[in-house]
C-alpha cells in the first residue's frame, strides 16, 4: 500500500535511483555553466521534494530499507529527516552518503516531486553566507564571470538551522529550471553530530 501510493506519484526508491543518472546529467550541465569542477569535492547528499503529507511519511518509512535515519529536525517549522545510505549512492562519479527528506512545508508547493538538489561540500571556517560565498568565488576564480554570462541562474545565500544544531552551516544555492545545486562548508553528517552533541 505505501510502496503503491509512491510508485504512483513516481516516488518509489527504485524510481528515483533509475532516475538519478537524468538528474546527474542535468546536474553537470549546470556545473558546466557554472564553470566549476566538483570532480574532486565531496556529494554528501541528495535531497528530494515531495508535495503531499502521506508521501512523505510513506517516503520516509520505504527509504529506511536502504539506510538508517540519522537526523530528524524541525527546521523552519517543518520535519526534514536525514537518511545515512547502507551503501552509498552512485550518483555520476560521487558516492553520496545521505538522502535529505523535507516534509512537505506548509502552504507550499514544488511544481515537481523528485530529485530537488544535490549539495556539495567545500570546506571553509566562514561564519555567514556571505563570507562563505566570497571564500567560494575565491576558490573559483571564473564563477564570477560565469554569473555575468548566465544571469538565468539563482544565486540563493542561506543558513539553515535546525533546533539544537551548534555548527553554522552558510549555504550557497544556484538553481537553473528546476535543477538545484548547493554548496556548503560542513558535511550533513558532522551537522547532525552537533545537534546530538
Amino acid at each position: 500500500m505505501m510502496l503503491n501510493s509512491l510508485e504512483r506519484a513516481e516516488l518509489a526508491p527504485k524510481q528515483m535511483i533509475e532516475r538519478l543518472p537524468t538528474f546527474m546529467a542535468k546536474v553537470t550541465q549546470l556545473l558546466d555553466r557554472l564553470d566549476v569542477d566538483l570532480t574532486s569535492v565531496q556529494a554528501d547528499h541528495l535531497a528530494m521534494r515531495i508535495n503531499e503529507q502521506e508521501l512523505a511519511e510513506n517516503a520516509h518509512k520505504v527509504w529506511q530499507e536502504h539506510g538508517r535515519v540519522i537526523s530528524d529536525a524541525q527546521i523552519n517549522g517543518r520535519s526534514i529527516i536525514v537518511l545515512e545510505f547502507n551503501e552509498p549512492l552512485i550518483a555520476s562519479t560521487w558516492a553520496v552518503e545521505c538522502l535529505e527528506l523535507p516534509y512537505p512545508a506548509p502552504g507550499k508547493i514544488y511544481p515537481h516531486q523528485d530529485w530537488e538538489h544535490i549539495e556539495f561540500v567545500i570546506p571553509s571556517n566562514a561564519e555567514t553566507a556571505e563570507a562563505y560565498f566570497a571564500d567560494i568565488k575565491q576558490k573559483f576564480p571564473t564563477l564570477s564571470q560565469a554569473l555575468e554570462r548566465h544571469p538565468e541562474i539563482d544565486v540563493k545565500l542561506s543558513s539553515p538551522k535546525g533546533d539544537g544544531e551548534r555548527l553554522n552551516n552558510p549555504t550557497v544555492a544556484f538553481k537553473h529550471q528546476g535543477i538545484c545545486i548547493k554548496l556548503h562548508p560542513h558535511p550533513l553528517k558532522a551537522i547532525v553530530e552537533s545537534e546530538q552533541g
